[in-house]
């Protein structure tokens, strides 16, 4: 018998079990970006914003080449940008989520990024999900979540709208049927 993923720690996919039934966790993705006693912060990677940014906020002229998308981060501090990139900036504030994915602070760090025109894959999150000591722990224990490792692949290339069905059907078994639950149950 295989044994599922179980490990929370920084460079894991939550993905929100079928018993979360509305909200923003609702199907959710999220990228844990780190996980200690004090407590755990993560970003949803699979919510799409449609969001028109003004090139004054970036400070940049052009943004058409730069392959940035738009993400609801999480319910806390909406207001607040967060940035996943593909490299590293290679300062303090940037940190390696996993292999391929960097945590590399706010807008601030776009900005260097596209002036220099080194034009990186990018999620820009607005918020992110936090839990404090043993809440996530307890959410995972009663079956909120399910874990996986995460790869930049499936953080920049899978589609947001099918990353949650694609971890699922990964991870094989029960697993791949839940993926197959349809989104809305009172159509059926």
């Amino acid at each position: 018998m295989k044994i599922p993923y179980s490990e929370l720690k920084k460079g894991t996919f939550l993905i929100a079990s079928p018993d979360i039934t509305s909200g923003i966790f609702f199907r959710s993705v999220v990228l844990l970006c780190d996980h200690s006693p004090v407590g755990s912060f993560g970003l949803i990677i699979n919510k799409p914003l449609e969001v028109d940014l003004e090139n004054d906020l970036l400070q940049v002229g052009d943004l058409k080449e730069a392959p940035i998308q738009i993400r609801s981060g999480g319910p806390n501090q909406p207001n607040q940008i967060m940035l996943l990139q593909s490299l590293g900036t290679g300062t303090e504030s940037s940190l390696e989520v996993c292999p391929g994915v960097y945590l590399n602070g706010d807008i601030d760090a776009l900005q260097m990024g596209t002036t220099a025109g080194t034009f990186q894959q990018s999620l820009l999150c607005f918020g992110y999900g936090g839990w404090s000591s043993g809440a996530l722990e307890r959410e995972f224990l009663n079956g909120a979540w399910f874990l996986h490792p995460a790869s930049s692949h499936h953080v920049f290339e899978t589609p947001p709208e099918i990353l949650w069905q694609t971890l699922l059907r990964e991870m094989g078994g029960k697993y791949k049927t839940l993926s197959m639950i349809p989104e809305n149950l009172d159509l059926n």
